[in-house]
């Protein structure tokens, strides 16, 4: 039911390059109060012909305020992928015949959208000479915002918030912060159930449990909106569940039985996810039909361990078993897979976490993909052009040799001085790593499981961090108050 507010808020976004040029700051509270507004609307369940109805006025009258957007300053401005949709939202396309594709498939957005957004995203890729960081026009709002604080004091996490404890003696190897979310937060158990906590009000609490996998649960997702999750298991099902009751909505089984071991969703519409299996296999499916769709499955070397997009959705990379990383092209109007790149990590070591982040900071945008794979390292790769090539950036040691191990960029790197990425590590430790740093690059470290840190999650404004383990444990770390 939110999606036409969605897509207001993005309407919003792509002017918002506009507002105050003077004081870019004030662009920033300006959209988050923005998004906050329309979300509290969203729930008064307005009818869907006066949502499209205020969606076209909005548009006109910001056309009318600033003028035409150039493609270039569009790009720029859009800091919401508000086209994504999940499958609770497509009744709000149903009506339109303009959201049917050619094959009776709704799309959230038309063709035409998406090859806009594409050769936009071209442009920016082209515009830089590869290996190069692009400065941005931002850096001293940023600077402003964050503070005249250090590195180590924006990364003091020590005291333990909370301890959930409810998969003890079954390992969690996946936990994640729901989207442009404080306290909600969910994990995947090989115990076969999910759990989604909340952190306020006080006391912290498991909130639902997932149940209905008949297997150990290897990875799940938050759609955008944080109404849906979609999980994978060794059961050979992915499902699909209803984050306000615990319902699941859908279960969609593997033609091959095969063991299902990672999910995505595809990041500009979340009516894709991808999946991928141990029979070498990754697929884009549907979760509104629960079938695949035509020309998006490919074939790795390995088992697929590791999947992560860019975030304009158009580059897909995928790790397996046997030490390759390969790219594949995402085709926004059809979910085709076209297979562009690969790279050989280690022959025969695994790439267990892939994690993309189209900048490291605004001082100098530099596309990077993180990767933990089993070699005792972190890696963190530039991504040089736009079929994702990567070359190595810096490698940071850690203990990592057999584990599915994971790791993270930190959200707000653009309002923080440094850049920073956090990992878990098989001596039972979560590391801070300050990408910029030639020497002495830990910036802290923190102790307090008793087995193998297996993931890490940071909510949405940086004052809390979860971490997993290999013992089912899960630690909630607050930042220190100053």
């Amino acid at each position: 039911m939110a999606a036409v507010w969605q897509q207001v808020l993005a309407v919003d976004a792509r002017y918002n390059a506009y507002r105050t040029p003077t004081f870019p700051q004030f662009r920033t509270q300006y959209i988050r109060r923005r998004s906050q507004l329309l979300r509290e609307n969203a729930k008064c369940g307005f009818e869907p012909g006066l949502r499209r109805q205020y969606l076209k006025l909005r548009s006109q009258l910001l056309a009318l305020r600033y003028g035409p957007l150039s493609e270039q300053s569009s790009f720029r401005a859009s800091s919401v992928r508000s086209s994504r949709t999940t499958l609770d939202r497509m009744e709000d396309f149903e009506e339109d015949p303009r959201a049917q594709g050619a094959r009776g498939h709704r799309r959230s957005v038309s063709r035409g959208s998406y090859q806009l957004q594409a050769q936009m995203n071209r442009a920016v890729y082209d515009e830089r000479p590869p290996g190069s960081l692009v400065p941005t026009s931002v850096a001293e709002a940023s600077r402003a915002m964050a503070g005249d604080t250090t590195l180590s004091e924006n990364y003091a996490f020590a005291g333990m918030h909370h301890i959930f404890d409810q998969h003890v003696d079954s390992a969690v190897p996946r936990l994640q912060f729901a989207n442009d979310d404080k306290h909600l937060l969910a994990c995947c158990s090989l115990d076969g159930t999910l759990s989604v906590m909340a952190l306020s009000p006080p006391p912290p609490s498991v909130r639902l449990t997932l149940k209905g996998h008949g297997g150990p649960v290897t990875d799940f997702a938050w759609s955008l909106s944080n109404d849906i999750i979609v999980s994978t298991s060794l059961d050979g099902t992915l499902r699909i569940w209803n984050t306000e009751d615990g319902r699941c909505i859908r279960e969609v089984r593997d033609p091959e039985s095969s063991e299902l071991l990672c999910c995505t969703f595809q990041p500009m519409n979340n009516n894709l996810t991808v999946v991928g299996n141990s029979k070498h296999h990754l697929q884009v499916v549907n979760i509104s039909t629960g079938k695949k769709v035509k020309g998006g499955s490919s074939k790795l070397t390995g088992r697929v361990l590791s999947l992560s997009f860019d975030a304009p959705g158009r580059i897909l990379w995928a790790g397996d078993d046997r030490g390759s990383i390969f790219s594949f092209l995402f085709d926004m109007a059809t979910g085709k897979l076209t297979k562009a790149k690969r790279l050989v990590v280690s022959e025969g070591s695994s790439i267990c976490s892939i994690s993309a982040r189209s900048w490291i900071s605004r001082e100098a945008r530099d596309p990077s993909l993180l990767v933990n794979a089993c070699v005792n390292k972190l890696l963190l790769y530039r991504v040089v052009d736009n079929e994702g090539t990567l070359q190595l950036k810096r490698s940071f040691p850690i203990q990592h040799g057999s584990q599915h191990v994971h790791s993270i960029f930190c959200p707000l790197m653009s309002f923080r001085q440094g850049a920073c990425v956090v990992t878990g590590s098989e001596d039972g430790c979560v590391y801070f790593f300050d990408v910029e740093r030639n020497t002495k690059a830990i910036v802290n470290k923190l102790q307090g499981h008793g087995g193998p840190v297996l993931d890490v999650s940071f909510n949405c404004d940086e004052s809390l961090l979860a971490s997993a383990d290999s013992t089912g444990m899960v630690i909630v770390w607050r930042r220190e108050q100053k």
